[in-house]
């Protein structure tokens, strides 16, 4: 999807361009008609663009060029590429600074499309280069392309390789973290299992060390009753314990 494609009221282009030109700029071509060049490129595309924004390079037959944004034509590729290079500086700094996979995302999201139009303007450029072999200065637009082309797969790929290695990291601390709650809930496991018995023998028998306990005149029944609890505490809590059998 893209933006009304405008067309500068004061370029006079051969008909045979027009009829190749719809109502938006398109995916990035070259026209050509009678040695006249017709570049249909893309604007740096921001984050979360949906529709591409377009720019015009026209190269009439007395070998001039112009832009429709309005760039001196001697320099208006020139100009254009340096957008897209300021555009890959920016996304390095942010790459560099980058230390999670949450800020490494919305880098490669941003980068994606960018990485995308850059390459398609290089293969764009590339063709142009052919059509136009009189016109030495465009060797090094086209030069410039493919720099900035292979500068934008590189800092992805790093970008890409770079979040993989941070989802691993906070994997890791993710399962040292649920490890060390584990343990946590295993020791108040086998606590609970330890005094688990005594505590329902207590509440059984009713023992309050008062007069009013049948066993309080005589001391070796409660002794008797400490002794089962634990033992049957620290039996329970042995077999809770034990690791499952496979």
């Amino acid at each position: 999807m893209s933006e009304p494609l405008r067309i500068p009221s004061d370029w006079q282009l051969p008909e045979a361009f027009l009829q190749r030109i719809g109502t938006g700029v398109g995916r990035q071509r070259l026209l050509e008609f009678e040695r006249q060049v017709l570049i249909l490129a893309h604007m740096v595309p921001h984050k979360d663009e949906v529709s591409r924004r377009g720019v015009l390079f026209w190269r009439n037959a007395a070998g001039e060029w112009k832009s429709s944004n309005g760039d001196s034509g001697s320099v208006a590729l020139e100009l254009h590429l340096n957008r897209y290079a300021e555009t890959l500086d920016a996304f390095e700094i942010i790459e560099s600074k980058a230390q999670t996979s949450s800020e490494y995302l919305p880098l490669l999201e941003g980068l994606a499309p960018v990485a995308r139009s850059i390459r398609n303007l290089f293969e764009v450029l590339e063709e142009t280069r052919q059509s136009i072999p009189d016109d030495r200065a465009f060797i090094d637009h086209r030069d410039r392309a493919y720099e900035l082309s292979r500068q934008a797969e590189l800092l992805y790929t790093d970008a890409r390789n770079s979040m993989e290695v941070a989802v691993v990291r906070q994997a890791e601390e993710q399962s040292k973290a649920s490890f060390h709650m584990t343990a946590s809930a295993h020791r108040l496991n086998v606590l609970a299992a330890l005094f688990f018995p005594i505590g329902t023998l207590g509440a059984v028998l009713g023992t309050t060390l008062t007069d009013n306990w049948s066993w309080s005149q005589n001391s070796i029944p409660f002794f008797l009753f400490i002794v089962a609890g634990i033992t049957s505490g620290v039996f329970l809590a042995f077999l809770i314990s034990q690791s499952p059998k496979k």
